[in-house]
């Protein structure tokens, strides 16, 4: 297999951030999954196709083959049964473990997870620890980075954790931050006609400006509110939330952005049709992935399989003239 097409599935898939950014690679979507019905609707208006339904309930063997396993998988507790049950239950009853029975049934050669920053420090590191030997226990090599949206391109500080496996003893690094000068500033992105209805009451804004830390701070720029009711201003948005309050953010202390800047912010297309009100698009957009982020991750997964391809295990180990360690 030359990697220049692949397959995959698409599971968690929300509204098809993930399957963007391994399309941008040469990859086919041959399976996808998604139990919120509203997100099924925004990406049945963009990809033609409705997601199955509750991960929970399909089969493994009913999935088409494929090569890469993709999901941006819900973080729940690991509930730990006890020792007489042995470590393979361990990860019974959570959304994890619907990949694992399907990575086990299915075995493709790589695949690649995304979750919330702090999943490596979540219940004192034991989910993180739990789910890498699970993965490893299958056959896996297993690689992690805590990736920022800022580095690749959009106006959007995200940090994200990465898990990417593969099958063979594969090497792989994860891709390099981008040049400064190849990034989105918030000015590119920002709707030049906005309507009335973004802008918020004015003594929201009133409020906002007398607490902002810099009062001579340059626009454009996108404050956010902290707990303690601080306002920041940055020349870039925070993070983008799905429960967050409608005026979390504010761009320039007067609006919300527009549901075409948060879909820029999270490195959608233009062309990326909107069917949905405004909520429910601020939720998806938070709920989802920088699809420049992945797009760059899925280049180099492909890179490193082609690599391996070529020249085996030996030759792989080896970029650019350096020795890599394996995880």
């Amino acid at each position: 297999m030359d990697w220049k097409e692949f397959r995959f599935a698409d599971l968690f898939a929300g509204i098809g951030g993930i399957r963007l950014g391994f399309e941008s690679a040469g990859g086919k979507c041959v399976f996808s999954s998604e139990i919120d019905e509203d997100a099924c609707k925004t990406y049945e208006a963009n990809f033609h196709e409705r997601p199955f339904g509750d991960i929970t309930k399909i089969r493994a063997k009913d999935i088409p083959d494929f090569d890469i396993l993709l999901g941006g998988f819900p973080c729940q507790s690991f509930s730990i049964i006890g020792k007489k049950e042995g470590f393979l239950n361990e990860t019974s009853g959570t959304l994890f473990f619907e990949i694992e029975r399907i990575l086990k049934e299915k075995r493709p050669q790589s695949f690649m997870l995304e979750n919330v920053k702090n999943l490596k420090s979540h219940d004192g590191g034991n989910t993180y620890r739990i789910i890498k030997s699970h993965l490893q226990n299958l056959g896996y090599y297993v690689y992690e980075s805590v990736l920022n949206s800022l580095d690749f391109g959009v106006p959007q500080k995200r940090e994200r954790i990465f898990i990417v496996g593969f099958l063979n003893n594969v090497s792989f690094c994860f891709p390099k931050a981008i040049p400064l000068d190849e990034r989105k500033s918030l000015s590119d992105v920002l709707e030049s006609e906005i309507s009335e209805k973004y802008y918020v009451n004015p003594k929201i804004r009133e409020s906002r400006l007398q607490r902002i830390k810099d009062k001579n701070y340059p626009k454009p720029y996108i404050s956010h509110e902290n707990m303690a009711g601080s306002i920041t201003p940055h020349p870039y948005s925070s993070c983008l939330r799905a429960g967050a309050s409608a005026n979390y953010i504010l761009i320039n202390d007067e609006r919300r952005p527009t549901e075409r800047e948060m879909l820029r912010f999270q490195g959608f297309p233009e062309s990326f049709k909107i069917v949905l009100p405004y909520g429910k698009i601020k939720k998806q957009c938070g709920n989802s992935v920088t699809v420049p982020v992945v797009s760059a991750i899925a280049k180099e997964m492909i890179k490193s399989l082609q690599r391996f391809e070529s020249f085996g295990e030996e030759k792989s180990a080896e970029i650019d003239g350096q020795k890599l360690l394996f995880a």
